[in-house]
């Protein structure tokens, strides 16, 4: 049964009306349905005498009304006795329709009874043409009232095309079916076997058909239940069908619903990784255990969303012990619960070891390190917030910048055989404070790795990571909640992606490359347009994007504004120094030869600058920047907060 158009705002509009009715009281439904039988036992009675005497002679016999006067409150009896009111009747099944007709069999028995006991002369065919037609009567009412409950339902439902006919699209019928929110109307599959077929009572179409399905089914959402395609496939079905208004949503991928960690009917928002559509290179055995199977690994910046991450993928590996260190006291319990629950569930031996406390605090991680006898340091702590660097300079320069001297001093005092820095794009020719923060730190792992031989020091650099704190993909699904606008920074902004899953596997693998001041870059594919990843969310969630000033922006339901780029952003991000990168046994990871300090030399630098840093003077700060091997080229603006309002006072004088 379908509605459209203005057909279904009316039948709308009584079904509101019949909402009144399913709210009213169960005592009252029940009187109701007991005045409903009442007549339908008369009906089934009188009906029956017409049909077997096919006169009405008999109606001016008292004995025949005494019948029916007996058999109406003894069959509500019966009916009460066998359950019959006991059944809620919007989710009537087979089970009430046994029970209907035990009653009924039970009453028509009654009256044969009643009628040789109390010689009611009754023709002995009545009880059973009686018993047929309140069968008919008391069951078809039910279900009539059931029908109309679920008609009501299914118009107040989301409806849904399933794009997958395969076992995890069954599965997701049978798990919306079940439930409340969501009605499937159809199934696509690209699979040509497929296509014609019915799969739990929905015919499967073909992925062309889609906009026709639409008109003709109302659907306004596509569930991709494709769990087991690969990233480059899904990808191409999402660029066919964020050309239509439809929201599309996804099941879990298939790795997690086997490892247990989701099931099918969790939907969820089309994952980042499936905006790239790149698929992960599956990670070298050789490499990804090297430097944690059996070991000592300690991951500073614990909680952050790399160092998540790191931590999750490095428990898999089976470290001996592994330490977090995390100055965020809320992100360090997260976790470590997270983590004790997967080696738990997934019934791994590893010691997990938090500890509270800074980088920069050299007492401590010292102590840390040669106490728990730490093997492999990946050195994931820093600020990396481009605008909050900016404004915060010398605390950005003290966490990473000094953080990572005092970690790598630590280490070699302490042996530690491995030493990896996460560094960031933002390091090659930096305009922030941020970018050059971490090109000195990369500078001091390659001076340091150049001083000794007993640490082996390696820099991983790569760019932006998908669904990360400072990501824009979350920040622009918050703003298409909230009705938008979604805020892009240039029309011409563009960025490296990739997702922290395969950021953290790649970051693992390079350390097993290293041998010693190495600095790896990650294939981050190519650059991505932030404004039309913008556009492409949007289209996902099933609105039109629109900018002020373009055609067709009068029928756009999100608008995309423009702010601008806060001070030391780039317009374009570079992943390479120099253009002499050279690959690796891993087909995405670049290793590449940049400058370099000698020790000496940089040690006056680092107690220049920490001297700057003490007297808060931002203007000699940048100053020795800008001097530094690091190709710093910051903008003119001064965006350090207190420094602003020191200038501020001092021009008022």
């Amino acid at each position: 049964m379908r509605f459209d158009g203005a057909d279904e705002r009316r039948v709308q509009v009584i079904f509101n009306e019949l909402d009144q009715v399913f709210d009213w009281p169960r005592p009252v439904k029940r009187a109701i349905l007991t005045i409903v039988d009442t007549i339908f036992i008369a009906a089934s009675f009188l009906a029956a005498m017409v049909l077997r005497l096919d006169s009405l002679h008999w109606v001016v016999a008292p004995q025949i009304w005494v019948a029916l006067a007996i058999t109406i409150p003894a069959t509500l009896l019966i009916f009460d006795r066998v359950g019959i009111y006991r059944s809620v009747v919007r989710f009537i099944g087979i089970d009430s329709l046994k029970a209907i007709g035990l009653g009924v069999v039970l009453s028509a028995l009654f009256i044969l009874t009643a009628s040789h006991f109390f010689q009611l002369d009754v023709p002995r065919a009545v009880p059973f043409i009686y018993a047929l037609m309140l069968f008919v009567m008391v069951g078809g009412a039910r279900f009539l009232v059931r029908s109309i409950f679920l008609q009501r339902q299914s118009l107040q439902k989301s409806r849904v095309i399933i794009y997958g006919a395969g076992m995890c699209g069954r599965q997701v019928l049978v798990s919306l079916q079940q439930a409340s929110d969501y009605l499937p109307v159809a199934f696509v599959d690209d699979a040509p076997d497929l296509q014609g077929a019915h799969v739990g009572g929905l015919e499967v179409h073909a992925s062309h058909d889609i906009p026709r399905l639409m008109a003709s089914t109302g659907a306004k959402m596509i569930l991709l239940a494709i769990p087991s395609a690969t990233l480059g496939q899904r990808k191409r079905i999402l660029a066919n069908l964020e050309k239509l208004p439809v929201r599309v949503q996804t099941i879990p991928d298939m790795r997690d619903i086997v490892a247990g960690r989701a099931s099918v009917n969790e939907i969820q928002q089309v994952a980042a990784d499936d905006l790239l559509g790149r698929d992960p290179v599956p990670p070298d055995p050789a490499l990804i255990g090297a430097n944690i199977t059996g070991k000592v690994v300690m991951v500073t910046g614990a909680g952050g969303s790399i160092g998540s991450e790191l931590c999750r993928q490095i428990v898999r590996h089976k470290p001996s012990q592994l330490v977090l260190i995390e100055q965020s006291e809320i992100a360090l319990y997260g976790i470590e619960r997270e983590l004790e629950a997967m080696a738990s569930k997934e019934g791994l031996s590893v010691t997990i070891t938090p500890l509270l406390g800074s980088v920069q605090h050299e007492g401590r991680m010292g102590a840390v390190l040669s106490r728990l006898g730490v093997n492999t340091i990946f050195h994931a702590a820093a600020y990396k917030h481009v605008h909050l660097v900016e404004e915060n300079v010398v605390e950005g320069l003290r966490n990473n910048t000094f953080g990572t001297l005092t970690m790598a001093r630590c280490a070699i005092r302490a042996g530690v055989g491995m030493f990896v820095l996460v560094s960031t794009d933002k390091a090659v020719r930096p305009t922030n404070i941020m970018g050059a923060s971490k090109r000195i730190a990369e500078l001091i792992c390659q001076s340091l790795a150049a001083e000794q031989s007993g640490t082996r020091f390696c820099m991983v650099r790569f760019g932006n990571v998908l669904e990360s704190s400072g990501s824009v993909v979350p920040l622009f699904r918050r703003q298409i909640a909230a009705g938008g606008p979604i805020t892009v920074t240039h029309r011409d902004v563009t960025r490296y992606f990739m997702t922290i899953p395969e950021a953290a596997q790649l970051v693992i693998q390079a350390s097993a490359l290293a041998r010693g001041g190495d600095v790896f870059v990650l294939d981050m594919g190519e650059p991505v347009k932030v404004l039309d990843l913008a556009r492409r969310i949007v289209r996902l969630s099933g609105l039109r994007p629109f900018v002020a000033g373009e055609p067709g922006a009068e029928s756009g339901d999100i608008e995309i504004v423009f702010s601008k780029l806060r001070p030391g952003e780039k317009l374009y991000e570079e992943l390479l120094i120099s253009d002499h990168a050279r690959p690796t046994r891993h087909p995405r990871i670049l290793t590449e030869a940049v400058t370099s300090m000698a020790w000496d030399e940089l040690e006056v630098m680092l107690d220049r600058l920490r001297e700057a840093c003490d007297q808060y003077n931002v203007t000699n700060i940048r100053n020795i920047l800008v001097n530094a091997p690091a190709e710093y080229s910051p903008d003119p603006r001064i965006a350090d907060l207190l420094w602003r309002l020191a200038a501020r006072d001092a021009a008022a004088e």
